[in-house]
């Protein structure tokens, strides 16, 4: 099968508008997602399509079928990973203490910003292009962190200070600057800074607390 045009964007049809998927079609896009997420921040946005496939278990017409090009794979990956944060946020804040589910969600963010960091070359330009995919997601994954952040407020563990915006960009920064191949680092910096937002925290007092 002839590959199409890597260069070209496809959107990722989206549940609400397209025919339901079988369950073993939802399954193999689930599978090639997975794996393309993992290949991605490991070898970056030029992985082999047909070692995602094989990483998935699945044949690369089967790839095609659900990503006809690259970029909308890469898209699909992006978006997966957002709806994986927004989730997380609500699943953390409903089991664990908001400041422990505030430090868990801001782990999470480190690995979604590795994932990110490896399709950076492909997914940059698409984003630039496509000024509503980046407003969406952008303000989704604001939505959730000021979510964790107002919860810490509210409970006085978090300090009042520090919004959500602020929040994603400096975890983002921190990941962006230190060596993909060392994450110990990262993970030790983005504690530090888990540190500084329990400082100064106001035990019992939700005054000034993220909207």
């Amino acid at each position: 099968m002839a590959a199409a045009d890597p260069g070209a964007v496809e959107p990722v049809e989206h549940p609400s508008t397209a025919r339901p998927l079988r369950k073993d079609a939802v399954r193999n896009q689930e599978l090639l997602i997975t794996a393309a997420a993992a290949a991605f921040s490991v070898d970056g946005a030029n992985v082999p399509l047909d070692e995602i496939a094989r990483r998935a278990g699945v044949g690369i017409g089967t790839l095609y079928r659900h990503f006809p090009t690259r970029d909308s794979l890469i898209e699909a990956v992006y978006r997966h990973e957002v709806d994986v944060l927004v989730e997380r946020a609500d699943q953390l804040l409903g089991t664990l203490p908001p400041d422990q589910a505030l430090e868990e969600w801001m782990q999470l963010f480190v690995r979604h910003v590795a994932t990110k960091r490896g399709m950076l070359s492909v997914l940059k330009p698409m984003l630039s292009s496509n000024a509503s995919l980046f407003a969406e997601t952008k303000g989704r994954a604001n939505a959730a962190a000021t979510k964790l952040l107002g919860a810490g407020v509210a409970a006085g563990t978090v300090r009042a200070d520090v919004d959500g915006g602020d929040l994603l960009r400096a975890v983002g920064g921190i990941c962006m600057s230190t060596d993909h191949e060392r994450p110990d680092t990262s993970d030790r910096l983005v504690g530090l800074l888990f540190d500084g937002l329990r400082h100064g925290a106001t035990a019992g007092s939700s005054s000034g607390a993220p909207s």
